[in-house]
């Protein structure tokens, strides 16, 4: 079963018909199921605070729309219930702080997983090719509230807004001073970690393998580049 269709039998099982109380609901609804409660979890989180921001510049444009589709891969027998949650995430009148802070309850001490919501936040709010001052504001909020170690979230940002222009290194998270072959098992770690297979393991669905995609192609053009200046 998809978790489009897990969200489906979730949201005909409760009654809460803020968007709070569906953050609140996965908490308990999938108590005596981790891997679900995980995956469930991140979908909604993905939703409420994807809406929310593509309110934060005033207007939701057809490329975030877009970017949410691609990010999401939402089948158009489920798409329904997608678009519940997401309207009562623009409609809700709580601030995306508090939904912020729900999510991280979601994911106490779960830095990694919080990190692939940033990761997909981004790959949203660069969709129409510029990341509004006030997008800016709004990840730069959501990442305090979920307490990300700040060379992580730099890697996060970094990664999207100047991949190309942006320090090889800091993108990979290594150090100038390290030796070839220990950056190289250093980057084969970071590709491990950013497989496909690992994300869903953590709890990330299989339909969001952009998130995966979009940060191995930053690790591995990270690493060609440190390769040349290392004469390799």
């Amino acid at each position: 079963m998809s978790v489009w269709a897990r969200i489906g039998d979730f949201l005909t099982g409760i009654k809460s018909e803020g968007l709070s109380g569906v953050i609140e609901a996965v908490r308990t609804v999938f108590e005596g199921d981790p891997e679900t409660r995980r995956q469930v979890g991140f979908s909604i989180a993905m939703i409420a605070l994807s809406a929310k921001m593509a309110k934060a510049d005033g207007v939701v444009t057809v490329d975030e729309v877009d970017a949410f589709r691609q990010l999401f891969a939402i089948p158009d027998d489920e798409a329904r219930n997608v678009a519940r949650l997401y309207n009562l995430a623009k409609q809700d009148v709580s601030g995306y702080h508090a939904y912020a802070r729900q999510v991280k309850n979601l994911f106490p001490d779960d830095h990694v997983i919080l990190a692939d919501v940033m990761d997909g936040l981004f790959h949203i709010a660069k969709a129409d090719g510029f990341i509004h001052e006030r997008e800016m504001a709004f990840l730069n909020d959501v990442a305090g509230i979920f307490e990300l170690d700040e060379r992580e979230y730099g890697r996060i940002k970094l990664r999207h807004m100047e991949p190309e222009a942006g320090d090889p290194y800091v993108l990979l998270g290594a150090e100038r001073e390290w030796d070839f072959e220990t950056l190289k098992r250093h980057y084969r770690k970071m590709v491990q970690d950013s497989h496909p297979d690992r994300l869903i393991a953590r709890g990330v669905p299989p339909e969001f393998v952009a998130i995966a995609n979009d940060r191995l192609a930053s690790i591995n053009d990270a690493w060609e580049t440190i390769e040349r200046q290392h004469g390799s």
